[in-house]
């Protein structure tokens, strides 16, 4: 016998009519050549459903339909099928896997299909599946419906750790210490039992003496740590960082109340604030977990804390700082683009005349980028908090009389050391700009396009969002959150693939709402005119006008091997005469 898999010289079949003619012809060239066909066994591609990918929506019912008919069109011919590919999406989720497999069965045999590749061990009973999950996996795979990779999705999330072998591990760590199981909640995001632990934790450090705090700085900051490490290290990704966040907010919500009603408690004299500090996510950023917990520990060893929320722009927050007299200001933010607006904050902060400490932190940040971005943008003492558990400390050194001067030195001290380790690495040579002009680049002008049918000046309105979707970028969505790769093969990939897919449908799922209910408008205005290459610049003529606009660019300016050109963005426009355009967009 021999397996033909469904390729061509196009690549693999991905279609039913694909998989259909594929096999067909395959068969006639086969039995053409005298091979029995009942030793022919066909592998029409069993692809992965519930991606998120709209394209991908059909593939369990592709499969179905093709092998129906390539049974009826290939006479004695077998099939076959690698079962595991179908519940790709779902790794790790053996309940989800298991039952779609058993699902897929259940239709395929009837369909003509003689055998799969599948652990025979590791099939449900249909009639035994739990029937709500059943359905949502018919859905996905009979593609009945349109919402259905998302229903399955979200349905997933109540299997997971539903195996035999998960249930028993399940029932395992509720077993161990409160200090264990707070931790584990905290790396595995599993908020159903925090509220109760966290209750558990602070009742038995009460009964010995203890303060609501300590379940903070102790339990649930080592568990945060340890979601940090994983994090760093690239075994967590972004969005579970974000669901631990969530357990790590419910668990705090919890503990605030008996905080409060421990400082009633206190004498008037220990009420009174020890400095105050105001706490932002900076614009852009809408992650405020890090800077909750910092302000919750900071309030709680007598500092008060004014938290303007998240996406706090520069003016706000220095205007709070003035008008509150705040002592200092603290800077959080979880991505990547946070840290250029926070040495935005710093300059802002130095032009006004701040002399105050500014603290940055988040998990985006380092002691490197604040030595070299921040610190040298504001000459008030920067320091970066490296996590909650050491805000107070901080904190606590630069209000001091004694300690704060020689705190402020050993910190710039480090951050000089930082920069000195990184001076010195080799510069680019630099060459005069009438030597960079003179080697400009060659555009080969002579083989310039036509001037353009509609000059002038368009504006489009409210341009379809639907239309739009389908122009999107997914790669950079995805290195937003920290899942680097590239789409589509990031939804696959052996490390985020999971992670990356249910993000994906996440994302599609919002798309979905804002097309339908209209949330955004989008708007566009283009220009094309006839203009000049002067020099380095570009001259616009404006048809409607004796005025000329005048557009400067630069010129590169590095020194070049061999023959390469020193480009101006000039140098691709004809000073006889050529067409320029520009284009602005909005959403809103």
């Amino acid at each position: 016998a021999a397996v033909v898999m469904a390729f061509d010289e196009v690549g693999q079949a991905d279609t039913r009519q694909r998989k259909i003619d594929i096999c067909k012809r395959a068969y006639d060239l086969l039995v053409g050549e005298g091979f029995p066909p009942e030793d022919i066994i066909f592998d029409p591609n069993i692809f992965a459903v519930a991606t998120g990918i709209e394209e991908h929506d059909r593939y369990g019912l592709d499969f179905l339909e093709a092998v129906k008919e390539i049974k009826a069109q290939c006479p004695h011919a077998k099939t076959s099928g690698g079962l595991s590919n179908l519940s790709f999406s779902f790794r790790g989720n053996e309940t989800v896997r298991r039952a779609m497999h058993s699902v897929f069965l259940y239709h395929a045999i009837p369909a003509g299909l003689d055998m799969a590749i599948v652990n025979a061990g590791q099939l449900d009973v249909y009639d035994q599946i739990d029937p709500t999950l059943r359905d949502a996996c018919e859905d996905v795979i009979l593609a009945r419906q349109s919402d259905a990779t998302e229903r399955l999705i979200d349905l997933a999330e109540s299997y997971k750790g539903k195996s035999v072998a998960d249930e028993k591990a399940a029932e395992e760590w509720r077993g161990w210490p409160v200090e264990r199981r707070l931790e584990h909640a905290l790396v595995k995001g599993i908020d159903a039992y925090v509220v109760d632990d966290t209750e558990e934790a602070r009742a038995a450090r009460a009964a010995n003496g203890g303060r609501p705090i300590e379940v903070i700085e102790g339990p649930l900051m080592d568990g945060m740590n340890v979601v940090g490490d994983l994090f760093g290290s690239g075994k967590m990704f972004l969005p579970q960082v974000v669901k631990s966040a969530r357990v790590m907010k419910k668990a705090v919500a919890h503990l605030i109340p008996f905080i409060e009603a421990e400082k009633d408690l206190l004498p008037e004299e220990e009420r009174k604030a020890k400095g105050k500090i105001i706490m932002a996510t900076v614009k852009g950023d809408v992650h405020d977990i890090g800077k909750n917990i910092v302000g919750v520990v900071l309030q709680c060893n007598g500092y008060d804390v004014i938290d303007l929320g998240v996406m706090v722009p520069w003016p706000t927050i220095l205007a709070s700082a003035n008008d509150n007299k705040a002592d200092m200001i603290g800077l959080s933010g979880l991505i990547t683009p946070s840290l250029d607006e926070m040495v935005t904050v710093a300059e802002e902060m130095q032009r006004a005349g701040f002399t105050m400490p500014l603290l940055i932190g988040g998990a985006t940040t380092s002691k490197v980028h604040t030595a070299l971005r921040i610190d040298p943008a504001y000459e008030g003492p920067v320091i970066h908090v490296l996590d909650a558990s050491r805000a107070v400390g901080v904190a606590s050194k630069l209000l001091s009389d004694t300690q704060r001067d020689d705190y402020v030195a050993e910190v710039a001290d480090e951050y000089i050391h930082v920069r000195d380790a990184r001076a010195g690495r080799s510069q680019s040579v630099l060459l005069s700009i009438d030597e960079a002009r003179a080697n400009f680049y060659d555009a080969f002008l002579s083989d310039k396009p036509a001037p353009p049918d509609q000059p002038g000046v368009h504006v489009f309105n409210d341009w379809s969002l639907e239309h739009l979707r389908t122009f999107i970028d997914w790669t950079p969505f995805f290195r937003a959150w920290e899942l680097h790769g590239n789409y589509p093969g990031i939804l696959t990939d052996d490390v985020v693939g999971e992670t990356a897919t249910q993000l994906f449908a996440d994302a599609n799922a919002m798309l979905d709402r804002i097309i339908a209910e209209k949330w955004l408008t989008a708007r566009g205005v283009a220009g094309l005119w006839p203009c000049a290459r002067d020099g380095d610049d570009v001259t616009i003529h404006l048809a409607d006008t004796e005025e000329h606009v005048r557009l400067p660019f630069l010129r590169q300016q590095v020194k070049k091997s061999r023959d390469r050109a020193n480009m101006c963005l000039a140098d691709f426009i004809d000073p006889n005469g050529d067409w320029i355009g520009g284009f602005a967009v909005g959403i809103h």
